[in-house]
């Protein structure tokens, strides 16, 4: 048995490795380039970047997202349970749930500088639009394949980065906000090149053992694009 990792004894070149990449990368990219959100379902974050969203608006931001960051935490790791005999997608989906984890930290430090207590945040009742997203995560964890997953949820991580980082920069010029109560958003806002090596891995693997049904990631992916939208017009007119 060769010794673990050793290119020379599996046959694995470093230009082999690097094709086999870059057809899961190409894949990334395009379904990500796909399901791209039209800025026109979003229109509460340029509402936020001109500084013209009211702070009410902002304080429903973190009361709904102490729903559901912990939702998603949650699903990430029975997603992670799933993907037991599939070690990419295993390691994807526990990179996601640790980084949901380190939000779920940050996350505080936005709802009171929202002026969000922990006495508000009990007494609150969900937006259905706002809790739609999680929802649908919930149900990937239960019913989609992993490799599907890691496809369709990798697609959709991309406009919601774009979205933090313009939240971020809005709550400093327009709000006043410091650093502790914007490193929720920062935290997503941030580039994130080893997550990413991971889904192009456990993407390849999957491709490779003919696991991957382009054609439901894609649904999937959809799916989650359209209920991220709706996230943010419920957010924008929450009445």
């Amino acid at each position: 048995m060769p010794p673990h990792g050793s290119r020379a004894n599996l046959g694995v070149t470093d230009a082999s490795e690097d094709a086999m990449t870059r057809n899961a990368r190409d894949l990334l990219n395009t379904i990500t380039a796909e399901l791209a959100p039209d800025p026109r379902s979003n229109p509460l974050v340029p509402l936020i970047a001109a500084g013209e969203a009211d702070r009410e608006v902002l304080a429903v931001l973190a009361l709904e997202q102490l729903r559901v960051i912990p939702a998603d935490r949650r699903a990430f790791l029975q997603l992670a349970v799933r993907s037991s005999t599939e070690p990419e997608a295993d390691a994807f989906f526990t990179a996601l749930a640790e980084g949901e984890a380190i939000a779920q930290q940050r996350l505080p430090a936005f709802a009171a500088a929202c002026g969000v207590d922990e006495a508000r945040a009990a007494a609150y009742t969900p937006l259905p639009g706002c809790q739609a997203y999680p929802a649908y995560v919930a149900w990937l964890a239960l019913n989609a394949a992993p490799a599907d997953a890691v496809l369709a949820v990798t697609a959709n991580f991309s406009a919601w980065g774009g979205y933090c980082a313009t939240i971020a920069r809005a709550l400093r010029t327009h709000y006043g906000f410091g650093d502790e109560a914007c490193a929720f958003f920062d935290f997503f806002a941030e580039p994130a090149p080893a997550p990413a090596r991971t889904a192009e891995r456990a993407v390849q693997a999957a491709l490779d053992t003919g696991r991957l049904d382009e054609s439901r990631a894609r649904a999937y992916g959809h799916l989650l694009q359209s209920y991220e939208a709706l996230f943010w017009r419920t957010l924008e007119r929450p009445a």
